[in-house]
């Protein structure tokens, strides 16, 4: 057994056991409001997080090119409340433009 087999198994051990730590926290802690407000920011955070590194980012250099202006777009679009299909096609589009030009 080599290296990789005992961190994917070392990793799985440990994923298991965060998520039945999870499962057995007393209801009563989860019920708590400043816990379920933290808890609904949390997938917020998330996410802002991945755009801001997948926008900003290439392997472990900061870049700026055109996902900076589909991001603009997105989040104008998001701005003049435009339907998500409208908001994903006009980023989409606008940054494969700018790509093109450049």
């Amino acid at each position: 057994m080599n290296a990789y087999w005992i961190a994917t198994i070392g990793t799985s051990v440990i994923a298991f056991l965060l998520k039945y730590s999870g499962h057995s926290v007393p209801e009563k802690w989860l019920s708590h409001p400043r816990i379920q407000r933290v808890n609904t920011l949390i997938p917020i955070a998330l996410l802002s997080a991945l755009v801001a590194v997948q926008s900003f980012s290439e392997k472990s250099a900061l870049m700026i090119d055109q996902r900076l202006v589909g991001l603009s777009v997105a989040m104008l679009a998001l701005m003049l409340k435009a339907p998500f299909p409208v908001v994903v096609l006009s980023a989409a589009l606008s940054s494969a433009a700018v790509y093109n030009w450049l």
